[in-house]
């Protein structure tokens, strides 16, 4: 018996892209006279169909529809089928290319246009679903329509074939709109910084909603960065950077042993609530090091690393996973772990440091918390100006505040600690997993790496129950607690940030994985359960978007979601995403400050998810350049895959994106696809820059 149930004209060709279609039930024909006389004895329209042996989504189009047998009886009943090789036959394809982009479209890979027997298109695209979505018809709705106005509106053909053969030398192109849905679009994110702006503290920096406490904003400041970059609107950029400047500065910043307290109580950023929180800190990593993406401002990366060494110090377990918070009070007294007398640092440091370490840190006899300091730093006080003010070398401050810094933390050691909250939560650790993996990749750190990688083995291992579901909590060796959608979610979310920091293919794995539990365990009609189907039954079931002082489970998986669409070449997981944020239609489009989370997965889905496939030669300069530039640039509109040339093969089972993808000209390659359409390969960094632009 045959292996295959289908075999069409194809299997006789050698092309890779021809045979790869050799087998659909489609009854293809390579490109030649016989498919157009065929044509015109049965008086039908044609397809042509275009595209190249690694272009995925050439791949995806032809798993959902073109292996889809009902489908391909209707494409054999009402059509005439030509498959295309692009780089056989470039002369088919930029005749055809033009063709596309003359009706206003973008071109790229698959192309899939619709001629007359006489080879005169009439119409066509390039991507099209087996469902509607991106905007785009189902590829069945159009099969439907064009065989029937072929049959009735003839006429209507012929005027759109002549229309085209004459448009067709202008080259005409209109650009799509980006995104998917109709009713959500960017207006949400511009009308989320016009909040910001509204409400920015222009004097003390950060944003006054009302309320004498100050909560760090970082998510908020993640999504300005965002609109910045997609925009060009410097006060976006102006309102990150000074607020991130303001928290490190200010006394809400633990200015010798590094962290980020939990909120400021008044507008200055000068007086915290003692109380560190691991999920604080690991946003603010995130938000730093994406400032550093965005300025190349060296402050912003030393101010990440001076958080993340905190952690390794005083909140990383013996195993590698991450404790959840610090108290705020010792003793019984808050903030008595942090305070200093002027006479206290005096005398410990002697004279020449003191000078200066009172005078950075703004320490007076009087103090500024209950007659003791709190260290801060005023933004416009550099070490350059304590120098000319003392009347020494700035390289002398610098020298002294380290030395200082050394001193006053070990001293501050020995005094009683607060309480440390050493239980380690499944969500939080993803943020903070997804922190460092970000900053280790951005300043290709690969200790850093390393230890993001220990923390996620930690809760892959000791967080996951027999039956593989994920854990919340775990302390002194047991793990309890079924977990919620945020730790599913969370810890996809990491695993992805992860492979982009490793390529290691292990961790799409794992985030597909836990994707399908969410889907299993959580889904709704809409947006996703906080708890799973399993869980204990409350009076009620909450679903929630609200992205507060963490983001929320549903922000995660439409991001998680967005990402495994991607590298799965599997646009299904895109449309989970979709009805997440049609659930929470009015809040992305409203009032963004509540969602600032799930605006930035938006953000990826509108900026049009450039899928970024790269391939490339071991120890060629080329490869260190494309990889240098994606690290290190911020590109929240892309995802990025990697394998080596040798080794795509095997990525490429499991990362589709990868799927046989070729180096080009011995360089390193990068593959730019979007919305289902694939772009030509490039070997230069700044062709590569240039694809990832906003359409």
């Amino acid at each position: 018996m045959d292996k295959y149930p289908y075999t069409n004209k194809l299997i006789g060709e050698k092309s890779p892209y021809l045979l790869q279609h050799a087998h659909n039930p489609v009854d293809w024909h390579p490109w030649g006279d016989e498919p157009f006389k065929i044509a015109k004895e049965k008086n039908q329209p044609v397809l042509v169909s275009i595209g190249y042996a690694t272009c995925h989504w050439c791949h995806v189009m032809e798993r959902e529809s073109f292996e889809d047998p009902e489908l391909a009886k209707l494409l054999n009943s009402l059509f005439v089928s030509i498959k295309v090789d692009r780089e056989e036959r470039p002369d088919v394809d930029s005749i055809y290319m033009q063709a596309v982009q003359s009706l206003g479209q973008q071109g790229g890979w698959p192309l899939n246009v619709f001629v007359t027997p006489d080879g005169i298109q009439f119409y066509g695209g390039t991507y099209f679903p087996p469902e509607r979505r991106f905007n785009l018809p189902s590829f069945e709705d159009v099969l439907i329509f064009l065989a029937n106005t072929w049959e009735k509106e003839h006429d209507k053909v012929e005027k759109q074939s002549a229309a085209l053969i004459q448009s067709i030398r202008n080259s005409s192109t209109r650009m799509p709109k980006t995104g998917s849905l109709d009713t959500l679009g960017f207006n949400g994110e511009d009308k989320a910084a016009e909040l910001y702006e509204r409400h920015y503290d222009s004097l003390n920096y950060g944003f006054s909603f009302q309320q004498q406490n100050k909560f760090p904003p970082s998510m908020g400041l993640c999504l300005l960065l965002r609109h910045h970059h997609r925009t060009g609107h410097a006060k976006s950029l102006e309102m990150a950077d000074s607020t991130l400047k303001a928290m490190k500065h200010g006394g809400i910043y633990d200015q010798i042993g590094g962290g980020l307290s939990r909120y400021s109580t008044d507008y200055k950023w000068l007086v915290p609530h003692f109380e560190k929180m691991l999920y604080d800190n690991s946003l603010f990593v995130t938000a730093l090091i994406e400032t550093y993406q965005v300025t190349g401002n060296p402050e912003f990366a030393d101010y990440a690393n001076d958080v993340l060494q905190y952690i390794d110090r005083d909140m990383t377990s013996p195993e590698g996973a991450f404790f959840s918070a610090e108290d705020a009070d010792s003793e019984g007294v808050e903030g008595k772990f942090y305070v200093w007398t002027q006479e206290e640092i005096e005398k410990l440091l002697g004279h020449k440091t003191a000078k200066v370490a009172l005078s950075y840190y703004n320490v007076t006899e009087k103090g500024n918390f209950e007659g003791k300091n709190i260290l801060n730093v005023t933004q416009s006080h550099t070490t350059a100006d304590v120098a000319k003010h003392l009347g020494v070398q700035e390289t002398i401050v610098k020298e002294e505040l380290e030395k200082a810094r050394h001193l006053l933390l070990e001293t501050r050691s020995k005094r009683i600690r607060p309480l440390l909250d050493d239980k380690i939560l499944t969500s939080w650790n993803g943020l903070m997993i997804l922190a460092m993996a970000k900053t280790g990749r951005v300043l290709e750190d690969a200790a850093r790496i390393e230890k993001a990688e220990q923390a996620l083995n930690f809760i892959l291992t000791k967080l996951r129950g027999t039956d593989g579901k994920l854990l919340r909590r775990y302390r002194e060796g047991e793990a309890r607690y079924d977990g919620y959608l945020f730790d599913y979610t969370s810890i996809a979310s990491a695993c992805l940030e992860l492979y982009e920091a490793t390529y290691k293919p292990e961790y799409i794995r794992h985030a597909k994985d836990l994707m399908q539990q969410v889907e299993e365990k959580f889904a709704s009609e809409g947006a996703y359960y906080e708890t799973a189907s399993d869980a204990e039954n409350l009076i009620v079931r909450q679903i929630s978007g609200y992205d507060g002082v963490e983001p929320s489970g549903n922000s995660n998986a439409s991001l998680a979601f967005l990402k495994l669409s991607a590298y799965l070449a599997d646009p299904s997981l895109a449309q989970k995403a979709e009805k997440i944020f049609l659930a929470f239609h009015e809040e992305l489009t409203e009032y963004g400050l509540n969602s600032s989370f799930m605006m930035q997965a938006l953000h990826l889905y509108l900026g049009g998810l450039k899928e970024v496939a790269i391939v490339a030669p071991k120890n060629h300069p080329s490869t260190e350049a494309m990889l240098k530039t994606v690290r290190q640039g911020f590109f929240p509109n892309a995802v990025f895959a990697f394998a080596y040339a040798d080794e795509v093969e095997a990525a490429g089972k499991e990362i589709p994106l990868l799927a046989r993808r070729k180096v080009v000209d011995g360089k390193a390659t990068a593959y730019v696809c979007r919305q289902g359409t694939c772009l030509a390969p490039v070997t230069s960094v700044d062709d590569l820059v240039n694809l990832l632009k906003y359409e």
